[in-house]
């Protein structure tokens, strides 16, 4: 009878460990500003989720296509970088029904911040500060399907 009983114990912790896992992995994926002027894609980075730039108005020059450089970067061997495909959001880890712990580089300033990123219906909302969450601001992006 205990063998049966530790047998139904590790298997209700297995299913609940693969359905924890499956919807931390719900934030993989394209995303797009709801005004639609930029994409990211997030993806796993060892045990962390990270982002990478894949167009934004901002960070293509006027012809719509070529990259913007990293011009303000604080480490002047990484100003000569396309802005576009550069990891810019990194270290998210999945922590109950949230994605903390997070850094936001901005090439407009050449700063990082700490963030977090939630999903609610269907939308992923990215919130970077300086210091408190409250001292932030919030971005709302669509999935691209």
């Amino acid at each position: 009878m205990k063998r049966i009983v530790v047998l139904t114990t590790l298997v209700i912790m297995s299913s609940i460990a693969v359905l924890a896992q499956n919807r931390a992995n719900d934030i993989i994926g394209v995303w797009e500003t709801e005004d639609k002027d930029a994409r990211m894609e997030i993806f796993k980075c060892g045990d962390k989720y990270c982002g990478k730039l894949l167009w934004g108005k901002g960070i293509v020059e006027e012809d719509g296509v070529t990259s913007k450089k990293d011009v303000n970067n604080p480490d002047p061997k990484l100003r000569s970088r396309d802005v576009v495909g550069i990891t810019y959001l990194s270290g998210l880890t999945f922590d109950d029904d949230e994605y903390e712990d997070g850094k936001v580089y901005n090439s407009d300033d050449g700063k990082t911040y700490k963030c977090y990123v939630w999903l609610k219906n269907g939308s992923l909302y990215l919130r970077g500060y300086l210091g408190m969450p409250v001292l932030g601001q919030t971005t709302k992006w669509n999935s691209v399907k």
